[in-house]
């Protein structure tokens, strides 16, 4: 904890733990606060996507994460009278490696993250509240205040505003908040129940009214209950649990659903508000907003989670980055110009797949309860990998890239592979006569210079907080350079020196002895990473 922190994260939630945890990682001083007293609250996300395992793996959370969790989930769909089978466990991505969708509760993922940050000397200040914000144009100044009543005003360099729907940070900005409230609600509940039905398997019945999930994952029972319905109004606060829902109308929702259970012990239920918004800014001066704060949607896709991560991991970086920067503002205002139009397209897809699963309109409605039982037969042939392959690439954001960015130096135009602002695709090659895979190459924080076998020597310089590794692949024949940024898109592609030191002086980073810092990917793994490992080892 530091009195002037480089950067004050508010909120506790997965986007501003990968906040703090990413800044903390590329040397920012940190302090992160949460007005919720204790850590723990009924999880509303429980999907995990690769994209999200890929970009948390250089600050060694992911091991630990999917300990937690379960990445060969399968699923039985309940349509009509027709039940199908079907599993997620591989759906044949060959350049990551983690080809799958991982089932791990949000209180989970929290919980590791919050680890990894006390690990680093940064705890969660918890029941402190920011009640005020003010700023010029050398820092920011918030004013939080703790459940006992002391307020303290903090001086910083950045306020990451990670504080959820109801954003304090959004409002002391007063950044537009563009959009509205869905015309449908969703039901959480946890629950005993008399069954039959198999606790390691998802059930998902779709019916006229909208679609009921069952799954062993309760935190306060066994069994967790999410349904979507018409909503039935109220004033608590959007995204947030509202009133319990009365015990007659889960057993309603269940009967409806066509499932052949006896409703137990209700260990807690609530509704839950729902609303499509976004920020109409991510970036007012010294202020970011990232995750909830800055774009809410439904529940469908499992994209909130796993958005608000890869926000997290985008602004997390640039924030330390941006002081070593030739271009400060020009660092930090590619935040928005990247994630914004990412968000907007999420909004897009997540309503279209909300009309189509909870949508009272006469059409889903007959897609959901004629047609859906209709094609179950069919069902186990498009569930195969090779067909759930674009799926899951979609919902998983494999397709965001950032080409027309100021951070994205392309100096090598129309060869094969990545260009600069694309993914980097995990792919085997060789280095220091080391087969691995590039994943694993570029497992640790900083930035990771990949050298073509006849590439240019690159010249050494070290700023300690900013790390640039450089690594030289012997498999690639060429003189190309590539400059992968830490949240694992291309920054930079070209073939001369002069052209990679402009763009390292552009975003702040500096390089390391190719000596030092091209280094066996056991050691290059901070932690090492041994479940990510034995993936690498399989597909090489």
């Amino acid at each position: 904890m530091t009195d002037r922190p480089d950067v004050l994260v508010v909120g506790a939630g997965p986007a501003g733990l990968t906040t703090a945890l990413q800044a903390c990682a590329h040397g920012a001083s940190v302090r992160i606060v949460e007005r919720r007293r204790e850590p723990f609250r009924p999880s509303r996300a429980m999907i995990v996507h690769p994209r999200t395992l890929e970009s948390l793996r250089p600050l060694g959370v992911v091991e630990r994460l999917l300990r937690r969790g379960d990445p060969s989930p399968s699923a039985r769909l309940h349509l009509g009278r027709r039940v199908v089978s079907t599993t997620l466990a591989d759906v044949a991505l060959r350049d990551t490696a983690f080809p799958h969708l991982t089932l791990l509760r949000q209180a989970d993922v929290e919980q590791v993250l919050a680890e990894a940050l006390e690990e680093r000397g940064v705890p969660v200040e918890r029941g402190v509240a920011a009640v005020g914000l003010a700023q010029d144009r050398a820092e920011a100044t918030v004013t939080l205040r703790r459940d006992d009543g002391g307020a303290e005003p903090v001086s910083c360099g950045a306020v990451a505003g990670c504080d959820g729907q109801d954003s304090t940070v959004r409002r002391a900005t007063g950044i537009d908040w563009r959009g509205r409230a869905y015309r449908e609600e969703v039901v959480l509940a946890d629950l005993d129940l008399d069954s039959d039905l198999d606790a390691g398997v998802l059930h998902v019945a779709a019916g006229r009214d909208g679609l009921v999930f069952l799954f062993a994952l309760g935190e306060g029972a066994p069994w967790r209950l999410l349904a979507t319905r018409p909503s039935r109004g109220g004033d608590a606060p959007f995204g947030q649990p509202g009133q319990p829902v009365p015990r007659p109308e889960l057993r309603e929702l269940l009967d409806v659903a066509g499932f052949d259970v006896a409703v137990g012990r209700v260990a807690w239920s609530a509704r839950v508000r729902l609303q499509h918004r976004l920020a109409a800014a991510f970036r007012h001066g010294r202020v970011f907003l990232v995750g909830d704060a800055a774009h809410t949607h439904s529940p469908a896709a499992a994209q909130g989670m796993n958005t608000g991560i890869l926000d997290a991991v985008n602004l997390g970086w640039k924030l330390p980055f941006a002081a070593h920067a030739d271009e400060p503002d020009t660092m930090l205002d590619s935040y928005e110009r990247e994630r914004r139009p990412v968000a907007r397209q999420v909004l897009a897809l997540t309503h279209l797949v909300f009309f189509a699963e909870a949508a009272g309109h006469p059409a889903p409605a007959f897609l959901r309860g004629t047609v859906a039982p209709l094609l179950a037969p069919v069902v186990p042939s498009l569930t195969r990998p090779t067909l759930l392959a674009p799926v899951v690439r979609l919902l998983s954001q494999g397709w965001v890239r950032y080409r027309g960015s100021a951070l994205s130096s392309e100096r090598w135009a129309g060869g094969p592979g990545p260009r600069a602002g694309d993914r980097l695709p995990d792919e085997t090659v060789t280095c220091d006569g080391m087969r691995t895979r590039l994943h694993r190459l570029t497992a640790r924080p900083g930035v990771h210079v990949l050298l073509a076998r006849d590439a240019e020597e690159v010249g050494a310089s070290v700023v300690e907080d900013c790390p640039v590794s450089v690594h030289r692949l012997t498999s690639r024949p060429g003189r190309r350079m590539v400059a992968v940024r830490p949240d694992g898109h291309v920054g930079f592609r070209g073939t001369a020196v002069a052209d990679l030191t402009a763009w390292l002086r552009l975003v702040g980073a500096r390089a390391r002895s190719a000596d030092t810092a091209t280094q066996p990917a056991d050691t290059a793994t901070q932690p090492a990473d041994t479940a990510t490992q034995a993936a690498d080892t399989a597909e090489t």
